[in-house]
């Protein structure tokens, strides 16, 4: 099941920087990169750099307006006009706010591209999955909605049915939003309840609406979930719902912020937990999908000892070529992490919770259980609009 494989990077995404103390580290990216290549992975996977995505590509999702205010605030980002979610805490103005935007964008465009031509069967975006970005406005991190735009051009060049599966801690409100009465797009996210975190939406009650209706589904689960109840949640919705589907591409958005030590959230999950779902997303793209997989990056704000390891599975699995969870990381690697951030480097390549085991839903469920409440909850909401039974 292994496929060809293209990594998606240019140097310049590290440029997406929103200034000091800010989150949104851009190392994250630079070290995850210099990870990827310190296993080796640049001799099994086409390291590519697509072209920064152009305005008649950006317009397939985000308004004329809002683009010229991006750019505007990239000239001068003291003028950033705020009433666009630009120049504010979440989302500070930065010189060439623009163009680097554009570029992380293009990345998830110029995969799209590559897996619908079939030039490779997996593409991978760690830079994207900005996932909160609306047509009309910046949100929570992200300018320009990359994996909106990368759906967008599928249908563009003639998909009929793409399923977007988002499991970062946040919803993929942007995602959603965007494809809200477009029933050629399945949207699922599986994220922490809006009662405690941004970016408050996704209730397993937004089902979509129109001929869309039906084509979003979110299941909404409680803090401090851990790895057998994430994984419960993700395998009693997800197989089911593309399987039924039978998209013609799977995009994926892999946030590593569900982390127990993401400082922004409240679920509990290990990286071996992560590595599961990425596996098991691989999975669905070569069951369900004819192996057409585009994955992206997302939040993810332990910038150090979670994000640079999670993205490189993700990496290694879409090029066929999976790091064992008992791996150690490359000291030469922890050095530079050292001399980068001053900090120490993980020892290993997850937490040392492999295997994960969960329940299987259909081995019955507890109506008391908070987990189990909130895939009831998804499974009555959208299953009888899809045909299932919840």
């Amino acid at each position: 099941m292994s496929g060809r494989a293209q990594l998606m990077w240019d140097e310049a995404v590290t440029g997406y920087d929103f200034g000091p103390g800010h989150p949104m580290d851009p190392v994250r990216l630079a070290l995850t990169r210099t990870l990827v290549d310190a296993f080796g992975l640049d001799r099994v996977v086409d390291v590519v750099a697509a072209k920064p995505a152009g305005e008649s590509t950006l317009r397939l999702v985000h308004r004329e307006d809002y683009v010229e205010a991006v750019k505007a605030a990239s000239a001068d980002p003291a003028a950033a006009d705020q009433s666009y979610g630009l120049g504010t805490a979440d989302d500070p103005a930065f010189a060439r706010m623009h163009e680097v935007s554009a570029l992380i964008a293009g990345q998830s465009v110029g995969a799209a591209e590559a897996v619908w031509r079939g030039d490779v069967d997996h593409a991978v975006n760690f830079a994207g999955g900005l996932h909160h970005a609306m047509p009309g406005t910046a949100s929570g991190f992200c300018i320009y909605n990359d994996a909106s735009l990368a759906i967008a051009r599928l249908l563009e060049l003639g998909a009929e049915r793409v399923a977007y599966v988002d499991v970062d801690v946040h919803h993929g409100d942007g995602v959603q939003a965007t494809f809200w009465e477009d029933p050629r797009v399945l949207t699922i996210s599986l994220h922490e309840h809006p009662r405690t975190l941004f970016p408050g939406t996704g209730w397993p009650q937004e089902v979509g609406a129109g001929a869309g209706e039906g084509s979003a589904v979110n299941v909404a689960l409680p803090a401090g979930t851990g790895d057998a109840g994430w994984l419960r949640a993700f395998h009693a919705v997800v197989p089911e719902l593309v399987a039924g589907f039978r998209p013609q591409v799977l995009v994926t958005q892999h946030g590593a912020d569900t982390h127990f030590e993401d400082p922004l959230a409240h679920l509990a999950v290990s990286l071996d937990a992560q590595r599961a779902v990425q596996v098991a997303c691989h999975e669905l793209a070569h069951e369900y999908a004819g192996g057409k997989w585009v994955a992206l990056g997302g939040g993810g704000y332990e910038v150090v000892d979670v994000v640079p390891r999670s993205w490189t599975h993700l990496v290694a699995i879409a090029a066929g070529r999976e790091i064992a969870p008992e791996a150690l990381v490359p000291e030469g690697w922890r050095q530079e992490v050292f001399a980068r951030t001053r900090q120490l480097g993980p020892g290993r390549m997850t937490d040392g919770r492999w295997p994960v085991e969960w329940a299987e839903w259909e081995a019955g469920y507890d109506p008391a259980d908070r987990v189990d409440q909130a895939v009831l909850a998804t499974r009555r909401a959208v299953y009888p609009l899809r045909g299932l039974l919840a």
